[in-house]
């Protein structure tokens, strides 16, 4: 039987990988939902041409032209966050949840709750609402598979081991565009620069975290949640070569690692089929070529996110939900060309300076928290500003 596969996020980057292998393996997959968020045309495109009996446009002021799009197609169209959390609770065997941004979080409740296996590509799940997620998917039944390169590779190096055969996970980093970069140039940094990342095609935004490392630092609270070690069990090491996506120590001086190329298929595709595994199309690595592997300890002083991201982790409570919610306001800030590159840490560490909020007991309760951290943060930059 095929596996059925729901796309939340069919759109982005994440999502047409992930149609590039159902569709090269059409015998094993059968895609049943897709959503996007306003992209009407490639939306109706998607769904025409996986099957897809629903697709679902969140700007519910879209509905109409998506219903023309797939008139006669057989796939029902619909929109808004109550027919995203029908895509997130379809008849899937496998949801991908994609989504960007805090807009993911009720449909990844829904479908953890719902006691799906999810392949988890949505950063702010796990950093705004870790324990809330992980609490529902041990209440539901529910399986968080990896889909971020560093998370999957430790996912896979974990395979059959034991939380107490395990040391630390060694989290590995490229350093991005300005890892070698003189205090000058960072200043002045442009946000063509920050989005030219060394080895991954990624989004702007995602993009520019890699440049700060506030992704590294995202990825760490991540970690936590995922596999259950405390911070002190975390460890970043910058590998500017990309090839090495994170490592595993184990207690009796053991080390895993997990190799591939910089390739998003890779570590999706271990989702996809697992247990199991498919054949990708990604580059085969050719270690004679590449020829040596670096290694190099992160600098704290000149890239502070990741300081600031093991703070809020280690603080707990609603800090990473301030932490993500003021560093995606500073982030486009930055990238509408309204402030500099350099004082997009500065911002998220006022914003946890000034946090007052209680702890998060519900997704309702880490919206609340975004929002007032975004107005906080949106006004405080205008104040400045006059």
């Amino acid at each position: 039987m095929r596996r059925k596969i729901a796309i939340l996020g069919a759109t982005g980057s994440v999502g047409k990988s992930t149609l590039d292998l159902v569709e090269r393996s059409s015998e094993r997959f059968e895609v049943v939902a897709v959503t996007a968020s306003v992209n009407t045309e490639v939306l109706a495109d998607i769904a025409r041409r996986t099957g897809a009996r629903l697709a679902v446009i969140a700007d519910e002021d879209r509905l109409s032209d998506l219903e023309g799009l797939l008139a006669g197609s057989g796939c029902r169209a619909a929109a808004g966050g109550t027919a995203l959390i029908e895509a997130a609770t379809a008849e899937a065997d496998l949801v991908i949840a994609a989504i960007v941004g805090c807009a993911g979080l009720k449909p990844v409740m829904a479908a953890v709750e719902a006691g799906r296996t999810v392949a988890l590509a949505n950063k702010e799940a796990l950093v705004t609402a870790g324990e809330l997620m992980t609490d529902a998917a041990t209440a539901s039944g529910a399986t968080l598979l990896p889909i971020d390169s560093e998370h999957n590779a430790i996912f896979q190096c974990l395979a059959g081991s034991n939380e107490a055969d395990v040391a630390r996970i060694i989290l590995t980093a490229s350093g991005g565009p300005f890892r070698t970069a003189s205090a000058e140039l960072i200043r002045s940094a442009t946000p063509a620069q920050a989005v030219a990342h060394p080895n991954w095609s990624m989004g702007a935004k995602i993009s520019v975290d890699s440049a700060t490392l506030m992704n590294k630092g995202l990825e760490l609270i991540e970690a936590h949640y995922l596999f259950g070690l405390p911070s002190e069990r975390l460890d970043i090491l910058i590998h500017p070569q990309s090839v090495i996506h994170s490592m595993v120590e184990f207690i009796d001086g053991s080390v895993l690692a997990q190799l591939g190329s910089p390739d998003m298929r890779i570590p999706i595709a271990h989702a996809l089929a697992w247990p199991d595994r498919i054949e990708t199309p990604a580059q085969r690595l050719d270690l004679a070529a590449i020829a040596r592997l670096d290694f190099e300890k992160p600098d704290f002083e000149r890239f502070p996110a990741l300081r600031l991201a093991r703070h809020a982790l280690e603080t707990g409570g609603a800090a990473p939900t301030v932490l993500n919610a003021a560093n995606e306001v500073a982030v486009a800030s930055f990238l509408a060309g309204r402030s500099g590159f350099t004082d997009i840490v500065p911002i998220v560490q006022e914003a946890l300076e000034e946090a007052d909020f209680v702890n998060p007991r519900s997704i309702g309760d880490v919206l609340e928290i975004d929002r007032r951290v975004r107005s906080r943060v949106e006004s405080a930059m205008k104040a400045s500003c006059n």
